[in-house]
């Protein structure tokens, strides 16, 4: 499958904000973006009065980077939202935010949706006791995300299950530690998705 496999720095500076895509490293003084707030490439530091067009066109670009998702799946989830009743914009984090990779993450058994990415392609994770391999596969309400008896045993994911234990998951998942499972318990508010996404630039941006 199709992925984004250059510096993962580069993306969060072009964005200008923190976009936690490399997990710990983005809380430490490594942080490419604190070091060097400012576009990567030659002309990275020169100031440019930013278009309607452009300020949309970034919203989109950080959306997609922040999820982990290419120019096509990204514009296939906005037609599914811009299809589904309620607000297109509002409708299309919540598909952003039903992906197992995503969903994986934000239980806390993963430090960025990269590695979740990684762990759900290698097949870690169960979905009501089957083993699903596909990151973008979309959560339902009353599904069990489980890790799997095997993958029990690796010390990495002990460690993650360790620090899910401490971490608080968004109130549409709940996690049972001595399970080592979450379960979708409600479709996500738009309060209750912390993503920093102007969503309705980008519905702009689609709607031209």
């Amino acid at each position: 499958m199709a992925r984004y496999a250059g510096p993962q720095c580069r993306l969060c500076r072009r964005e200008g904000i923190k976009l936690y895509l490399k997990g710990d490293r983005c809380y430490t003084g490594k942080c490419a973006i604190d070091r060097r707030p400012y576009a990567p490439g030659a002309h990275g530091q020169a100031r440019r009065k930013v278009s309607e067009y452009g300020l949309q066109l970034r919203e989109k670009q950080k959306a997609r980077r922040i999820y982990g998702v290419l120019e096509t799946q990204f514009r296939n989830y906005f037609e599914r939202a811009e299809r589904q009743p309620g607000v297109t914009g509002e409708n299309l984090l919540r598909l952003l935010e039903r992906r197992l990779d995503n969903v994986v993450y934000r239980l806390g058994l993963a430090t960025s949706r990269m590695e979740a990415r990684q762990l759900v392609r290698h097949g870690h994770f169960t979905v009501n006791g089957r083993k699903v391999n596909i990151p973008s596969y979309l959560v339902r309400v009353g599904d069990v995300i489980a890790v799997r008896e095997k993958s029990k045993e690796s010390p990495r994911i002990k460690e993650l299950m360790e620090r899910a234990a401490d971490r608080t998951p968004p109130p549409w998942l709940e996690y049972e530690e001595n399970q080592a499972q979450g379960r979708v318990v409600a479709l996500p508010t738009r309060d209750q998705i912390d993503t920093p996404v102007q969503e309705h630039l980008i519905v702009e941006l689609y709607s031209r």
